[in-house]
This record gives C-alpha cells, structure tokens and sequence, in this order.
C-alpha cells in the first residue's frame, strides 16, 4: 500500500506545509509536461502479486510478519492485513517473450511464497476473496502493526464520524456495519502496469477505462464474502465501500467515495487526474517532501513528487494514473489496472493481463480517440454490470451494439488483442498460449466465480455453509497446484474427511441465521403458527431495528394451553415472552455455550451483537455437533 514513513496530519501547521507542497508538485509535474521530461518512445509493462495466506484449516493466516522474516527477497512486502502479503514483479519492455517472463517470475514468486509459508504453518491462495474470511479476521488485531496502516485507519474513521456500512445483494444479501479499515484486507488482485508516454497518456487512459468492463467480465473471481454470494466480483463493491472516508452529508452531496472508476473522460493530460483528486479528496496521510520541486524542474532536475504520490495512493481509481523514476533516471507515467482479482491460477492471471495489453496496443493504433465511438456514462455502465455478472452481463460496445460480455469477448475483443499482441512484436507461440487460456474459460463460461458458486451448489444440504466454504478452499489450492486453467478444473465436490471441528469452534460458524421472529404486540396465535409452520420450537422476539426484546419457547405456549382461562386471542407476545434471555455473541465458543445450557436448563441461545439479533443456536444445533464427534470417535476405535 505505498509509502510507509508517514504519518496522520494532526497539527494544523504540519497540514498546511503539506498541502504547499502538493500544490508545488502539481505545478512542478506541468512544468515537466510542458518540458517533455517524460520517457517515451517505449512501452513497459509489470504487476503486483497479491495472495491470501492460509492456516492447515483452510481459513486466514495470520502469519505474513513471520514469513517476510524469512524471505531474504525485497520483492515481497505486505498488506494492509496479516493474511496477505504482495510480491512486485520486475519491469519489462513489451515484446518478443515478455509474457512468458512474467508469467515465470509470477511463479517463482508464488513457490518461494509458498515454501516460505510452509515453515510457519501456512499456504498461499490466489483467489480475489478468500471464502472462509469471518467477521473474526477483520478486527484490528488482524492488521498489520505499522504507522501508515493506524493512521490510515484513525483518519477514514475522523472524516467519516460513523462506522463503515453498505449493503450488497446478489444471489444472498449481505448487510455490514464495520468499526475499522479492515474491510479492504478481504481483497486481493493481480494489478498490472502499462508504461505509456506522456504525450498519449490521455489517449491511453480513456482506451483503459473503455476496455475495463469486458476485461472484468472475463476474469472475475470474488463471488463470495463472509459466507455470502454476492456480486461476481465482489471486490469492486467492498473496496469501494471499505475505505470510503465520506461522512453521510458529503455522501448525499454526491461527493465521490476514494475508490471509484470516474465520471468522465480525461481530455488532455495526467495532470487533470492529480488535480481532480487533490480538489476532491482531503489529506488525511502526510510524508516527507522535497523542498523546490518547481525549481528542480527549472534546474532539470528529476523531483521525486512524494507529496503527489502519497495522496495519489490513497485515492482508489480501478484505473489509476502513476507517476515513477525509471531505473535510468527519467520520469514516466503508468496506467496501473487494478480490476483484474488474483488467481485461480498464475497462468489465468498472465493471461488476463495478456488480453488488457493486447487490447490497449491495438485501439491506440486503431483509432484517433475512443471518445468518439462510446459515452463514458456506457462504459461505466459497462463495469457495473460486469462487476455483477460476469459474463452474462450485458455490454455496450462501437456503434451503440449491445450484447452480452461472453460474445463480445469472443466476436470482437479477443480477434482485436491479437492483433495488437501482433503489432507489439509478442511471440506467436505465447500468444496463442495466453489469448487461448482467455478463449477457453469465455467459451465455457467457467471463471473463478462461476467455479465457486457451481460448487457450492453441488455441495447444498452437507455439512454447514462454513464446512463446504472450507471445502471450496480445500479443492481451490489443489487445483492451482496443479497449474491447469480454470477452464479445465473439475468442481469442488464435499471433503467428508476434513476435520469438521474447525468449522464448530465458534457459535458463529453453525448458528441458524435466516430467522422467523415476532413482535411484542403479535397475538400468540402467529408465533403458534410459525412453530407449527416451520418446524421450530423457539421464537425470538425482537422490536422494527432488530433489537432482541425476549424469547418464546413451544414449552411456553403449552403452559398457555394447559392453565385455560383467559381468551388466547387476546394475548399477546409481550404477556408470555421471557424477556432479556440469556445471550450469546458470534465469537462465543461452542463449549462455552454447551456449558451456559447446561448450567441455566436451557433449550435455546439467542445469539446477538450489541443488543441486535444474529443467530439462534437450539439443542438440535448441539445434538448435531456431540453426534459428529461421537461418530468420529468411534470410528477411529
């Protein structure tokens, strides 16, 4: 995530000196436009590896301070949480071999990751979402103890003034409430580099932002987060939500959260990007700085723009613009693509980006400006919809044709990124090799998220949603060892061997969560009728927010019947509820529970966070949990 010597911008005098001095670069970056400092003439391309790491469980590691210790290799760095860490991988000039070498240190770098993992306990997973991530991973504990990271936290959480929240609705609904920055940890992505020139920066960046959507649509691999099938790639939605500094007034003021695609195309130079986001977006990190970048310029001297490339990393773009000094001392400018998730597999990723590439070399040579074949409101339409259904979402390419993502892939975008692969002097052999690993998970519609969510339905009624995630997890890391694209993988199918105690540790990994509840001034016949109707014996009794307020037991309703007497119909919940039952949280262990029963005679145990209700967890859920571990035991005799 960027610079680490950083710190919060809390005395006044320390904001403004920062401030000047993002105003100088911002200056000083025209200067060098209009100087043509900038390298051109040469394309380079490069990507940043980012990967989960995993416990013998299958869940989150959280062991990346333990393995960078261990990695003699600056390549490798962390991330915002202890179970991701991030190899960047070497520049290099597009042409002749150039995939194939980047493609072979993706997977050197994921070896030596994984060889290193192993000494602590841990694997590496290359998926855009891990499915077994739990509420339990994204606390702070869970974050990587260094400055740039609390202080980043601290800040979102000041100029929000409230929680981070947001709702997602795919297949299931998810609908979070977060009291830290953790929710960006669930992300990981294989983000790409295009070095362009300055002179056709503007050019370039619009092409990006025009094949974007269809390039999503093709890769997406994050359908799953905390046990919820949500978006294809869900990543597009939780990043932007998850580091969204907005308070609720500027949010409905429209003001743009820091991740976003754009509103519009750029019209003549990087330098609209930078301003925008400084005139947008508030500085919340501050950093070290050159004290005359516009003198340096004027001098001929190559400043360093710290001040600009910190703000720049702390606003999201998913196509972002990028400033660097080249190993041979001139300044140049990359478009950084950050859709592309990570895995399923290294190839898969090269290829992804093999198609990007091939894409943007051929329409900057094919067209004088992309402005004039598509409105920018299409493409980002375009994103929105591959973000939510991959390839069957529905897509607006040249000359206003619409037609799903799967067949403009195949009819129009792939002939046209070989051509440009062509153009760009790629070797025929890589391809064929990288292009064909596209064509072939296009034609048989199995990308990353359509593998997950095609297993999880294979695998619907065995075990808990949290065995078959652990499941999923378990085929997903064999099968990207065995190098094969997702195209040719084989659904994940049920582990009755795993060891399922991992999977009930916790009241939260088995509770029942799609509830049937009443209201105090329900009449008892209703909550009679949902016992008899869906089979249950307790029903919670929580006010219109979701407060837990009481509880009704079947045992209750028949001390009701038995006593006679008063007209069932005019009684309501509130006059035989049990009010303020005993409770549980999602964090509360399953032997804690079995004892609070036991000890209290209890047949039921609501489970709440704060005051509001999550979960029930019954004797059934237990009964269930004791038979599992009996007939594992006797089987071992």
């Amino acid at each position: 995530m960027g610079e680490q010597n950083v710190q919060q911008n809390s005395d006044e005098a320390t904001r403004r000196a920062f401030m000047k001095a993002l105003l100088d670069e911002a200056r000083a970056l025209d200067d060098m436009l209009q100087a043509g400092m900038f390298e051109g003439g040469i394309r380079r391309i490069g990507a940043e590896q980012e990967m989960f790491l995993v416990d013998r469980a299958n869940q989150p590691a959280l062991t990346v301070m333990q393995i960078l210790e261990r990695i003699d290799d600056p390549r490798f760095t962390h991330e915002l949480g202890l179970f991701n860490m991030e190899a960047n991988l070497s520049p290099l000039e597009l042409g002749g071999d150039c995939l194939r070498r980047l493609e072979a240190e993706a997977e050197e770098i994921c070896v030596l990751a994984q060889d290193k993992a192993a000494e602590v306990g841990s694997r590496i997973a290359l998926v855009g979402i891990l499915p077994t991530l739990t509420r339990e991973h994204l606390g702070l504990e869970s974050m990587v103890p260094t400055a740039r990271y609390f202080a980043l936290n601290e800040a979102m959480l000041r100029l929000r003034g409230s929680s981070f929240k947001f709702s997602i609705k795919g297949i299931d609904q998810l609908s979070i409430q977060h009291d830290n920055l953790m929710l960006e940890a669930c992300n990981t992505s294989f983000q790409v580099h295009f070095q362009v020139g300055a002179d056709e920066f503007a050019h370039l960046y619009n092409i990006a932002q025009a094949v974007t959507g269809p390039l999503l649509a093709a890769c997406v691999n994050s359908p799953i987060l905390l046990g919820k099938r949500l978006w294809h790639e869900t990543r597009i939605a939780v990043f932007e939500h998850s580091v969204d500094s907005r308070s609720d007034a500027l949010a409905a003021r429209g003001l743009k959260p820091r991740v976003h695609f754009g509103d519009q195309w750029i019209e003549k130079s990087v330098s609209e990007i930078f301003k925008e986001d400084i005139a947008r977006f508030r500085v919340i990190l501050t950093t070290e700085f050159e004290d005359d970048p516009i003198g340096m310029v004027a001098r001929g001297e190559v400043p360093k723009l710290n001040a600009l490339r910190l703000h720049n990393g702390t606003v999201y773009r998913w196509n972002r613009a990028c400033y660097g000094i080249s190993d041979n001392g001139l300044p140049h400018l990359r478009i950084e693509n950050r859709v592309i998730p990570s895995g399923p597999t290294v190839l898969d990723e090269v290829a992804n980006a093999a198609f990007f590439f091939g894409m943007m070399s051929r329409l900057s040579h094919s067209i004088s400006d992309i402005r004039e074949h598509l409105s920018f409101s299409d493409v980002k339409a375009n994103f929105l919809a591959a973000a939510r259904e991959g390839l069957r979402a529905q897509q607006v390419w040249f000359d206003e044709r619409q037609m799903t993502a799967q067949e403009l892939i195949l009819d129009v975008l792939l002939p046209l990124a070989r051509e440009g692969l062509v153009a760009a002097g790629i070797d025929e052999s890589d391809i064929d090799r990288y292009l064909g690993t596209v064509q072939k998970r296009v034609e048989r519609r199995r990308t990353g998220a359509r593998w997950q969510l095609e297993s999880l339905e294979t695998m619907a009624g065995q075990g808990n949603m949290h065995e078959r995630l652990r499941a999923l997890t378990a085929s997903m890391l064999e099968q990207q060892q065995s190098g094969k694209p997702i195209a040719d993988w084989e659904l994940a199918e049920f582990c009755q061997t795993q060891d399922w105690r991992d999977s009930y540790r916790t009241v939260g990994q088995f509770m029942a969560t799609d509830l049937f509840t009443v209201r105090p001034d329900d009449i008892v016949d209703f909550a009679a009728s949902l016992m008899e109707w869906r089979y249950v014996r307790h029903v919670p009794v929580e006010d219109d927010s979701g407060q837990l307020l009481g509880l009704i037991s079947h045992r209750q309703l028949l001390r009701l019947i038995a006593r006679g007497g008063k007209d069932v119909a005019s009684i309501t919940v509130r006059d035989i509820m049990r009010p303020d039952p005993i409770t549980v949280t999602p964090e509360t262990t399953t032997v804690d529970a079995i004892r609070l029963m036991r000890e209290n005679k209890l047949s039921c145990l609501p489970v709440v966070e704060g005051s509001k209700l999550v979960g029930l967890v019954t004797e059934h859920d237990l009964v269930v949990v004791a038979g599992r571990l009996l007939e594992t035991y006797l089987a071992e005799q």
